[in-house]
């Protein structure tokens, strides 16, 4: 008998016709991720299940340390199917951790494999989804195309040139791609490589970039860029928002000092100060575009600086971090407000210890006659599995609107990954189900209907203008 059955998961029959008669057939807006563009632009076909599954996927790799496989079946020059029999070994291992659940649903889904993973099967797996990804329907275009899925952001440096964003606009593709602006690497100026990143600004927006009024002329133009290839979206991945003032004046003779002196090194406070005050002056520039603005906080990266370097950054050895957050991202959004100059907003948070922050730290600036402005994102990265979502719903239900939660995203480096959206519509359903039955809430099919669409689809799809 198969695991993963019509009914998986929804224990109420409210819950299963709100998922199959509502949320199963809404389309997936991935308005963030971290897929490859080119491979979406060439229909790329994945040569075997590892590198469609396995290459890139931390979390896959995080599992396979911990279950003791070694780094050369992980990480290493390993064939590619041995990888994969590892991974298959580790599988069954995985119980109670999301990873079992997505295995098995993304097997199903993308190859109509019914059977649990294991070192016996290993082989079996392997062959028939290599077959269905090396088939004229298993490049990247029908992967997405199966899954429904409407349009993807992908996440862009300031430098990148998107020219595979133009060139799959010119393709009969059923999904959109769009880039995301994603200028990291641009505001910490206390990070080793600032000063090389900003000669390479320099070089792409053809501005020579002396001062900070120069850092921010070079923005906008690629921020012009950007818009021209559709672009309304931009990202920020930080630790937490310092707390400190916005000074354009400090944040200009920090950025002075830094682009004239290869060893002038900001202290914390300054370098704070600047990273706060670009930050702002970023939000203003996607305020007059209407762009959304995205803070993704709280995760303590590279913690194993032996893994950082021997295999480079993401490749697992992050984790949830326990900085100081309410009082800084107060700071930002409120300096923005005050000037009737912050956009629609999308926080972010990783430590369920700040769920209540984020829940209410959006009411305080909502308004403008825009609904659902500023938004707690998704539960993300080591929150995006059962409980997780379970708690952040929970808590946005209690201290926000659930019914303006613009819903789930994926997040991820995998064109394999989009079941994770039937698995958050399996939880949302199975939730409201379970309240209705228990008479917390009116067991009105029309009403909750209604709300399943609007989280599943027709939030983001109004927020984001997806026609």
């Amino acid at each position: 008998m198969s695991f993963i059955q019509e009914n998986w998961l929804l224990e109420t029959p409210l819950a299963r016709e709100l998922y199959h008669d509502v949320a199963r057939e809404q389309p997936i807006i991935d308005y963030h991720n971290h897929l490859i563009p080119e491979q979406l632009a060439t229909d790329h076909h994945f040569a075997n299940l590892h590198a469609a599954w396995l290459a890139g996927d931390h979390y896959k790799w995080r599992a396979m340390r911990m279950h003791g496989v070694e780094e050369k079946l992980i990480t290493g020059g390993a064939d590619p199917r041995d990888k994969f029999r590892a991974y298959a070994t580790t599988v069954p291992h995985t119980l109670r951790n999301p990873l079992f659940h997505w295995s098995h649903l993304e097997l199903k889904r993308y190859f109509g494999i019914d059977a649990l993973l294991t070192a016996e099967n290993a082989d079996y797996v392997y062959e028939k989804a290599g077959e269905k990804l090396r088939s004229e329907n298993g490049g990247t275009w029908g992967l997405l195309a199966g899954q429904n899925v409407r349009m993807v952001c992908t996440t862009d440096d300031p430098t990148d040139g998107l020219e595979h964003h133009a060139a799959l606009a010119k393709t009969d593709c059923k999904t959109r791609m769009l880039p995301g602006w994603r200028p990291d690497k641009a505001l910490l100026i206390d990070a080793e490589n600032w000063r090389k990143y900003i000669a390479k600004l320099s070089e792409v927006s053809g501005v020579s970039i002396a001062s900070y009024e120069d850092l921010l002329r070079a923005l906008s133009k690629r921020l012009d860029h950007f818009a021209a290839q559709g672009c309304t979206i931009s990202d920020h991945g930080l630790s937490f928002v310092p707390n400190v003032a916005y000074d354009p004046e400090l944040a200009a003779e920090v950025c002075g000092q830094t682009l004239l002196s290869e060893t002038f090194l900001a202290p914390a406070v300054s370098a704070q100060t600047f990273t706060f005050t670009l930050l702002v002056d970023l939000a203003r520039m996607y305020a007059k575009r209407g762009w959304v603005f995205q803070l993704h906080l709280g995760a303590l990266r590279n913690n194993n600086e032996r893994g950082l370097r021997e295999l480079g950054p993401d490749t697992g050895f992050d984790s949830i971090g326990d900085f100081p957050q309410a009082a800084g991202l107060s700071r930002l959004l409120n300096t923005l407000d005050n000037t009737s100059e912050l956009p629609k907003t999308i926080l972010y948070n990783l430590n369920p210890a700040d769920n209540a922050v984020f829940a209410t730290m959006i009411g305080n600036f909502a308004g403008g006659g825009i609904r659902g402005k500023v938004q707690w994102g998704s539960a993300w990265w080591f929150l995006d599995q059962w409980d997780g979502m379970t708690e952040q719903i929970n808590t946005l239900s209690n201290m926000g609107l659930l019914s303006t939660f613009i819903g789930m995203l994926t997040d991820s480096r995998s064109y394999l990954s989009y079941p994770r959206h039937e698995y958050f519509r399996r939880l949302l359903c199975n939730l409201l189900g379970n309240d209705a039955a228990k008479g917390r809430i009116p067991g009105d099919k029309a009403m909750l209907s209604e709300l399943v669409g609007n989280v599943c689809y027709g939030n983001a799809a109004g927020y984001f203008g997806v026609e």
